[in-house]
C-alpha cells in the first residue's frame, strides 16, 4: 500500500508539471508578440550598426549616444537591452576596469544581432520592418473571421488583397519590396554557392518567371555569363526595371504565355497563388521550354512532416502568413507539389535540401 501511495503522489507531481509548463507555454505564446516588436525597436534606434560602429563592445550610455535623440530613456533602454540579451539577441558582459569592484556593461554583437546590421552585404532588417509594419499585423486580429467566413484577413482589413493595396500605398510597397528583397538576397547568395552544378550544365537562355527588376537573373548571369538571362514580369514592373549586361527586360503576363527558353527559374513566384492557378502557369513554363533538354528551377518551401531541420517552426508560420495575407497562397509539401507538377504537365521532378528557408525543385517534362 505504502508504495502504491508513493507511486500515485510521483503521478500527481508529474501532472502538476505538466501542467504548469503548460501555462508558462500558453504565456510564452501570449506575449511573443513583444518579440517581433523588441526587434523592430532595435531595428528602428539602428543598435546594431550603433555596436558594430564602435568596433568594440559598447556600454548602455554609448549605445544612447547614438540614437539621435535629446530627451532618450535610458531606463528604457536599459530594459530593452536586458531583454535582448535574455532572448540572446546580443551578448552582455562585465566592461573591463582596472582595480577592484563590478565594472559597467557592455553589450557586444553576436552571430544573431548580426542579421539587424544595416550597412552589410546580407540583412534581415528589412524584413523585420516588414513582418512587423501595422498594415502587416492588424490583419491578423480577424484570422478567426477569415477561417469562419472565407477571405483574406488582409483584404477583410484594408478593403482589398495585398498587391492591390501596394499599388497605391508607395510606402508600404516599399517596406514591402525592401523586406522581400532582402530576404531573396540572402537566398540567391546560398543558391549560387550550393547549386553551381544545376546553372553550369544549363545552354542558351534562362528566363525568370516574375523576376521582378532583374536582381536575381541579372546575379545568375554575372555569376555564370554562358547564359543569357531574360527577366519577365508584369509592364509596370519591367518599366522601374534597371539596366543589366547580360539581361533582357520582357514585359507580359505567365497566365498567358512565357517567353521560348531552355530553362525557366522562378523564386517565390508559386507559393501565391491557388492550386489552380499555379497548374495555369505550370503549363505555360512547359510549352515555354525546350521539349528535350528544358527544366523549370523552381525555389519554394517544401513542408516536411516531421521536424528535422533549422527552418521547420518558420516553414509552418510562413504557410500561416500566406493563409492570412494572400488568397490562395499557401506553403506545400512534397506530395502537393507532386501534384501540382504531374497536372502542370511534368512528370518528374527532383527536390534538393538547401541551407535556406526555401527548396530548390527541378521540374522535367
Amino acid at each position: 500500500m505504502m508504495m502504491m501511495k508513493k507511486m500515485k503522489n510521483t503521478q500527481n507531481e508529474t501532472d502538476s508539471d505538466a501542467i504548469l509548463k503548460g501555462q508558462t507555454q500558453i504565456l510564452r505564446y501570449i506575449y511573443g508578440v513583444l518579440d517581433g516588436m523588441a526587434l523592430r525597436c532595435c531595428v528602428e534606434l539602428r543598435i546594431a550598426d550603433i555596436i558594430n560602429n564602435h568596433g568594440r563592445p559598447a556600454t548602455l550610455s554609448e549605445i544612447a549616444s547614438g540614437i539621435n535623440s535629446p530627451s532618450i530613456n535610458m531606463d528604457g533602454l536599459g530594459r530593452l537591452m536586458r531583454f535582448l540579451v535574455y532572448k540572446k539577441v546580443f551578448d552582455e558582459m562585465p566592461k573591463p576596469e582596472k582595480g577592484m569592484g563590478e565594472g559597467e556593461k557592455v553589450y557586444s554583437l553576436n552571430y544573431c544581432s548580426k542579421w539587424l546590421l544595416f550597412d552589410t552585404n546580407v540583412t534581415l532588417a528589412p524584413m523585420v520592418m516588414m513582418q512587423t509594419d501595422p498594415s502587416i499585423v492588424s490583419p491578423l486580429h480577424v484570422l478567426s473571421r477569415s477561417i469562419k467566413e472565407g477571405g483574406t484577413t488582409f483584404k477583410m482589413t484594408h478593403g482589398e488583397e495585398m498587391f492591390d493595396f501596394s499599388l497605391h500605398n508607395s510606402e508600404f510597397n516599399r517596406i514591402f519590396n525592401e523586406g522581400m528583397a532582402c530576404s531573396a538576397k540572402i537566398t540567391l547568395d546560398v543558391i549560387i554557392s550550393k547549386y553551381k552544378n544545376g546553372f553550369l550544365g544549363l545552354k542558351g537562355s534562362i528566363v525568370d518567371v516574375g523576376g521582378g527588376t532583374g536582381a536575381a537573373i541579372s546575379t545568375i548571369v554575372k555569376t555564370y555569363p554562358h547564359l543569357k538571362g531574360i527577366n519577365f514580369d508584369l509592364p509596370h514592373v519591367i518599366s522601374t526595371a534597371p539596366t543589366y549586361d547580360g539581361v533582357t527586360h520582357v514585359p507580359g503576363d505567365m497566365f498567358n504565355t512565357i517567353p521560348p527558353t531552355e530553362t525557366i527559374f522562378m523564386k517565390s513566384i508559386l507559393h501565391d497563388w491557388s492550386d489552380e492557378d499555379c497548374i495555369k502557369i505550370l503549363t505555360n513554363c512547359r510549352k515555354a521550354i525546350s521539349k528535350e533538354s528544358g527544366k523549370v528551377i523552381i525555389v519554394e518551401i517544401v513542408q516536411n512532416s516531421t521536424e528535422d531541420g533549422f527552418f521547420d517552426d518558420t516553414r509552418l508560420t510562413y504557410d500561416l502568413v500566406m493563409f492570412s495575407l494572400v488568397s490562395g497562397g499557401r506553403e506545400r509539401t512534397e506530395s502537393e507539389w507532386k501534384k501540382l507538377l504531374e497536372e502542370g504537365g511534368f512528370c518528374r521532378y527532383n527536390i534538393i535540401k538547401i541551407p535556406a528557408i526555401e527548396s530548390i525543385i527541378e521540374a522535367f517534362s
